[in-house]
């Protein structure tokens, strides 16, 4: 599993029903996409659920790196480049992936926290705890599901799980979630990714 986001920041002003109409007409592209396992078309507003910016910042789980090539290069991720410039993307090796408590229910939220992994500690604790951490989370109500990834350059360590409410019992940034595709979702695979 391979984890990727990018992030487009919009101007305080900028009319979000853009974004919301953008994801209505072009998310059922990627929902039979071949190595993909989820995209999780995301959204913040200023002001709601105390996000100070209006984003919008897609959150991929890849069940191969051709897929995830395919998209980038292909051609499909060209169009929000067009749209909005070319964004840094973020890249996690996965850690460990679960479905959740409510794994048959349409997401309304998710939340995304990333932090640093701290100098000095025990590697393979700390990724065990993030993979335990993983299971907490999808086990939690409402919960459609939870992962954890590391990206090894920056030693950052990133949770994502994915609520049927506006309430999860996770601490980071809150995102509306507009369309889930999941072609590959039942071949991500679940526990440990070790």
């Amino acid at each position: 599993m391979h984890a990727m986001q990018y992030e487009f920041t919009l101007p305080a002003d900028y009319d979000m029903g853009v974004i919301r109409s953008r994801v209505a007409r072009v998310a059922p592209l990627l929902d039979d996409w071949d190595g993909l396992g989820i995209k999780t078309y995301v959204l913040r507003e200023r002001g709601v659920h105390g996000s100070p910016v209006n984003q919008y910042g897609p959150f991929y789980l890849w069940n191969t790196m051709e897929g995830m090539n395919r998209f980038l290069w292909g051609g499909a991720f060209q169009g929000p480049v067009d749209d909005f410039g070319r964004p840094a993307i973020r890249q996690w090796t996965g850690l460990a992936f679960e479905e959740g408590s409510a794994t048959g229910s349409a997401p309304s939220y998710a939340v995304r926290r990333r932090q640093p992994v701290p100098e000095g500690v025990e590697l393979a604790a700390f990724m065990a705890d993030a993979a335990a951490e993983t299971g907490r989370l999808a086990a939690e109500d409402g919960a459609v599901l939870a992962a954890a990834a590391v990206d090894t350059r920056a030693w950052e360590l990133v949770h994502f799980s994915l609520w049927e409410h506006d309430t999860p019992k996770a601490d980071g940034d809150l995102f509306q979630v507009l369309h889930l595709s999941a072609p590959g979702r039942d071949r991500l695979p679940r526990g440990r990714q070790w």
